[in-house]
């Protein structure tokens, strides 16, 4: 398919917001949302150009939380399929404050496992205006894709995800 999927969980919570920001960044008519709840590795492979969307908590939330989460119930999923010659690239919302040490820890989880199955990843952001203590998204100095403080920064989330998409542009044709 020509489109690009956002696939993003969970539903109904600040990564969905985030993930409505970039469709409409990207142009609506250009983006099919796809909740990581239902969705499989068959639809992964229907799509060249690929965003995901994701929460990161505290290390003791989301192990007590996890196999309640969308995102554990689709993550094995990511590693049955090769990303290879595919247009791929990662958000991730956290709290630089509560979770200073962990801060978007999920988009580097989700990268790692992506980039073992052939994923080149696209949309690395400087870690330049970012606060935090430690972060597993930050590889080579860059976080490997855009982070996003919902609860303490929610004022320069419209102008990241703008710089972003136009960042992202090229390499998704849009």
């Amino acid at each position: 398919m020509n489109k690009i999927a956002i696939f993003f969980g969970p539903l109904d919570g600040a990564v969905h917001k985030v993930a409505e920001k970039i469709k409409e960044a990207i142009g609506e008519e250009k983006v099919v949302m796809v909740p990581v709840k239902d969705a499989t590795v068959a639809d992964l492979e229907k799509y060249d150009k690929i965003i995901f969307g994701i929460s990161t908590v505290g290390r003791e939330t989301w192990h007590a939380k996890y196999n309640n989460d969308d995102w554990a119930n689709f993550l094995p999923e990511i590693g049955k399929t090769r990303y290879e010659g595919k247009a791929l690239a990662i958000f991730g919302l956290g709290d630089h404050v509560t979770y200073a040490a962990t801060f978007v820890d999920h988009i580097g989880l989700l990268g790692r496992e992506l980039m073992e199955n052939g994923a080149t990843l696209v949309g690395q952001v400087s870690t330049e205006g970012y606060e935090f203590d430690d972060s597993e998204a930050v590889i080579d100095g860059e976080f490997i894709g855009l982070p996003v403080d919902e609860d303490f920064e929610p004022e320069l989330t419209d102008e990241r995800v703008n710089n972003w998409v136009e960042q992202l542009r090229p390499r998704f044709g849009f």
